[in-house]
């Protein structure tokens, strides 16, 4: 079993660069160019802390190119050379390592929209990292079924409609995670028996969005074999900041929390990142205490 992290380093005080859309329009893609570089190197610096200590699965921020993904990009920045020597000394890093890497598109990134530009924008989106994916060696994206509108089933048709548009490469690394609010467990199990896409179970939004018409044990089991012949079953955890059901991420994965996860699994072989505001030390901090149970 893996335990990982998203995106960021709290003891090496990583932080991606950015800057205003203004600024691209003054300073054009030669400002883009600074930022990513900068950007990479930083990942690479965590790849390597990463490595040091053992943590063998990471989520690759959606940051990496400012406005990577927006209109106003003319640079191609996954064929730059220089971007390419960083990247490929990540990928090697990666191989290297046994690391399991990872994108998530972010929230606006609907392709079940009734809206044709957002589902436009949500394309574009998707590419961007899948070309970020193909640099570092990444095999998972992870996103969300996306809107109700006001009726669900058709909402689960788009989605699927649109699913097939995607390219093949592109669907070798989708996954589709339930969420806290709209698609629980059972709606995206519908959705992998019309497209064969795999499911990323969260703990977390299960409790916050329960389908409880089926133990998690059986929902749970259902979930892995939507893994069968692809690789291993990629999983999220996470802690209520106030209790149980609080969408709010905690800043560590409360012990109890993650013990009743394990045992529902039990010996289940998954990979499991931790959603918590303190990264890297929410996954030290339950590695240290299994290490004092063995």
């Amino acid at each position: 079993m893996k335990l990982g992290y998203a995106c960021l380093n709290i003891t090496l005080g990583l932080k991606m660069r950015t800057c205003r859309l203004k600024t691209v329009e003054i300073e054009g893609m030669e400002k883009v160019k600074e930022l990513t570089l900068n950007n990479l190197n930083e990942v690479k610096k965590v790849l390597l802390w990463n490595r040091e200590q053992r943590i063998e699965f990471f989520r690759i921020s959606s940051d990496i190119v400012p406005f990577g993904s927006h209109e106003i990009m003319t640079w191609d920045w996954w064929r730059d050379e220089e971007v390419l020597a960083v990247t490929k000394q990540i990928k090697a890093l990666q191989k290297e390592s046994n690391m399991r890497l990872s994108v998530h598109p972010g929230q606006y990134t609907i392709i079940n929209s009734p809206n044709d530009k957002v589902v436009e924008n949500a394309f574009r989106d998707i590419e961007y990292h899948n070309k970020l994916a193909n640099l570092f060696g990444a095999t998972d994206m992870v996103i969300h079924v996306g809107g109700v509108y006001g009726d669900k089933d058709c909402a689960k048709k788009r989605f699927v409609q649109n699913y097939k548009r995607l390219s093949d490469d592109i669907k070798t690394k989708l996954i589709l995670e339930n969420d806290d609010k709209s698609f629980h467990v059972k709606d995206v199990l519908e959705i992998h028996n019309e497209v064969g896409v795999p499911i990323c179970f969260d703990i977390h939004h299960h409790k916050c969005n329960t389908y409880d018409k089926m133990a998690t044990e059986k929902l749970l089991e259902l979930v892995i074999s939507t893994w069968k012949g692809i690789r291993i079953p990629k999983m999220h955890i996470s802690s209520g900041k106030k209790h149980k059901t609080d969408p709010s991420h905690h800043d560590y994965v409360l012990e109890e929390d993650f013990y009743d996860f394990t045992n529902i699994l039990g010996d289940q072989h998954v990979d499991i990142m931790f959603e918590a505001k303190k990264k890297e030390l929410a996954v030290l901090k339950i590695r240290n205490k299994l290490a004092e149970k063995h």
